[in-house]
């Protein structure tokens, strides 16, 4: 009998702590309310264009990337475009996607990121399994450099063969919106004013590339740091300008201490909010 009531006990004394759970991440609306991966699934299915707002380094982000992308395998002819690749690297990849080079020939020819292999190796695998295209979407980072150096002007002496891997100049800035005054906020002014036109020129880059691909009746899922497409600025932005009449639906990956209350300041980020524990294991 006491040994009865002592396994009792003991079961008792354990059971809050079997109860607590870890909670890696969670989905939630714009309006901050908890929803499921199925639903942002059928919303993004409705979608011409996605904007996937990631943390670089973030497991969880890039997980779902893939998730959200192969899920929509087989519901309407697939895009996919990125970030991570810069507009004068597109014919490598293209090649690369068609079997003309392999993995080595990849990574000598085309700058890929340092977390590719962990982190975008997989979308593009998925691609060039369904030969689906992969649009390389950013501006080169020397030429956005020159905009960080000289401003927008700076692009003007460029040759033909170069401003191609540009969106057409000159190109429409708006220094009052949000995501281009904070950034010199945040800077405390360093960097000067060319600093947000260095952001805007990579923003109106992805967004022209996008465009200049996209197929209608298809689906592109464009790739990207949450800041270019937060609030529904940034590429968002340069998107709506040129194509009003597309349906984009957006994400944003946050980071929070406590992933099960979204913070007042992630609220209307996106259309769906990716929240992840701020103790998550970062890929590089």
């Amino acid at each position: 009998m006491k040994i009865r009531i002592i396994i009792v006990l003991l079961f008792l004394g354990f059971t809050p702590l079997m109860a607590q759970k870890t909670v890696a991440y969670q989905i939630y609306t714009s309006k901050g309310k908890t929803t499921s991966f199925e639903k942002m699934l059928s919303q993004a299915s409705e979608a011409d264009i996605i904007l996937f707002g990631e943390l670089h380094d973030n497991a969880i982000a890039h997980w779902l990337q893939y998730e959200l992308t192969h899920s929509l395998v087989g519901k309407k002819p697939l895009m996919l475009s990125a970030e991570m690749f810069e507009a004068d690297n597109q014919a490598v990849l293209n090649r690369y996607l068609a079997g003309g080079i392999d993995d080595k020939g990849l990574d000598t020819l085309a700058r890929l990121w340092k977390n590719y292999k962990t982190d975008y190796k997989p979308l593009v695998e998925l691609a060039k399994e369904n030969k689906y295209p992969v649009v390389a979407a950013n501006i080169p980072r020397k030429y956005a450099s020159k905009v960080y150096k000289g401003g927008f002007e700076a692009l003007d002496t460029l040759p033909d063969s170069e401003k191609q891997w540009i969106v057409p100049l000159p190109i429409t800035y708006d220094s009052l919106l949000p995501c281009y005054a904070g950034i010199l906020k945040e800077n405390h002014g360093h960097g000067g004013a060319n600093l947000p036109k260095a952001q805007a020129i990579k923003d109106a880059t992805m967004a022209h590339f996008i465009l200049q691909n996209y197929q209608t009746g298809s689906i592109c899922i464009h790739y990207n740091g949450a800041y270019h497409s937060d609030k529904y600025q940034g590429i968002l932005w340069y998107l709506q300008r040129n194509r009003p009449d597309l349906k984009y639906f957006t994400i944003s990956t946050v980071s929070q201490s406590d992933p099960t209350k979204l913070d007042a300041e992630n609220v209307n980020k996106a259309d769906i909010i990716i929240c992840v524990d701020e103790n998550m294991t970062s890929t590089h």
